[in-house]
């Protein structure tokens, strides 16, 4: 089975008992347990594809002898609901699992860990960190963009780190990449691993990213006030932008969830704002026979609209394109055009992105982070590098960092998720340029 499975970066052959063999209960994973990837047919590039992902779990041997460990971990990107629940898991498993007692949390991202004399890192132990699961945010903070490699990996040497846990999403995990590569180039033996951190659900070979539920939920929430704060007047409009540069999975998720919004627009779809079956047309319809409307648009979505020349825009540290204010730009269209039409409106435009961000992890995703983080820690422990846990389909299982950032994850306009969102909706497809196979 070994040859059919993604092959997943080794530091080198595990020697140490597991400390977890001590205990009866422990279920130890071997190649007989690898998972089936059921992707269809070319989704994996050329030639004949692997048939199967590395199962993720404890090891019965480990590399790293725990005792003479010292890990690291940071966080980068944006906030998201679960960072301090990540922590606090791979502290708990670090320390009372494998009895790994040192731990640096490098604060502020990469920035904490190339300027570590300025910026020095927490000690982080299962004490300081027992109750963060229950804030919003991160304990070690964050911070966007890239810093130079070499003195992040020469801080790793100087604190001694073998281990080096990356939270984040994918200008992260490309971060997390390119130590990995510079640490097999230097001959070092440490291990850079990363735990994929997304709001949006955008990553590549992972199912699902961790606070995605919370988000869903907490957008619903704010839909609930677009749509009493609509229905509060004539011919109101409750306009919400949420998150999803490239990927229109919260508004899609929060819209089936919610089940008030009329109008949901998602950056894989082009819409159409003007002309017969285009949104104002359609939504100065629906204001005629309900007097309301709820409209729900990712940040990204609508971005053609704009007339911004993509080429010469501003990006931000991360390397993203500036996206131009989708939200702003419908409301005065939507305005402008009812105006000209002499119907009154009143527009309620709420932008919670924030808001989201920064709430604690529900139940749901609070469970799922302790699964990630445990299951991160044990590859860690186990010698493998350059690589990540994810949820694939109902398993958990590693995936290389390279194959992470190989794409973005995006809504498929012709799946069933994308169809169920157009029947709750009741939007028409008129609306879309590619209306993905609808009439």
């Amino acid at each position: 089975m070994g040859s059919e499975t993604v092959r997943i970066r080794s530091l080198g052959s595990a020697e140490f008992d597991s400390p977890l063999g001590k205990r009866e209960d422990t279920l130890f994973v071997t190649p007989d347990d690898d998972i089936s990837i059921r992707r269809r047919r070319g989704e994996m590039g050329e030639g004949t594809p692997p048939e199967f992902f590395e199962a993720a779990g404890p090891r019965r041997k480990i590399y790293f002898s725990p005792e003479n460990l010292r890990c690291g971990i940071l966080t980068c990107g944006g906030l998201c609901p679960g960072l301090n629940d990540i922590i606090r898991e791979i502290v708990f498993k670090l320390y009372h699992g494998y009895g790994v007692s040192e731990i640096d949390g490098f604060r502020f991202g990469y920035r904490g860990l190339a300027l570590a004399d300025e910026i020095p890192p927490l000690e982080l132990t299962p004490d300081l960190v027992d109750s963060i699961h229950r804030d919003g945010g991160t304990i070690l903070s964050s911070s966007r963009g890239p810093q130079d490699i070499d003195r992040m990996i020469d801080t790793l040497i100087e604190r001694r780190v073998g281990v080096l846990f990356a939270v984040g999403g994918d200008g992260t995990i490309r971060g997390a990449h390119s130590i990995a590569e510079r640490v097999r180039e230097r001959n070092l033996d440490i291990s850079v691993t990363a735990v994929p951190k997304t709001i949006d659900n955008d990553i590549a070979f992972v199912s699902r990213s961790f606070g995605f539920e919370t988000a869903v939920q907490a957008a619903s929430d704010i839909i609930d006030s677009a749509h009493t704060e609509a229905r509060g007047y004539f011919n109101g409009i409750g306009l919400v932008k949420l998150m999803g540069r490239h990927s229109g999975y919260i508004a899609s998720a929060a819209s089936l969830a919610n089940r008030n919004v009329n109008y949901c627009l998602i950056p894989e779809l082009p819409f159409r704002l003007e002309g017969k079956g285009g949104l104002l047309e359609v939504l100065e319809e629906r204001l005629a026979l309900k007097e309301h409307a709820v409209i729900a648009v990712a940040e990204g979505a609508g971005q053609d609209l704009l007339n911004k020349d993509r080429s010469s825009a501003e990006k931000d540290a991360s390397g993203n394109l500036r996206l131009g204010d989708i939200g702003k730009h419908l409301k005065s269209e939507i305005e402008r055009y009812l105006g000209s039409r002499s119907v009154p409106v009143n527009i309620k435009y709420f932008e919670p992105s924030y808001i989201i961000r920064s709430v604690p992890a529900n139940a749901s995703d609070s469970i799922y982070c302790v699964k990630l983080a445990q299951n991160t820690v044990h590859a860690a422990l186990s010698g493998r590098t350059d690589m990540l846990v994810s949820l694939w389909n109902s398993d958990y299982v590693h995936i290389p960092l390279s194959m992470a950032v190989s794409e973005t994850k995006c809504v498929d306009i012709r799946s069933r998720l994308w169809r169920t969102v157009m029947e709750a909706t009741r939007q028409p497809y008129s609306l879309f340029k590619d209306p993905g196979g609808g009439s």
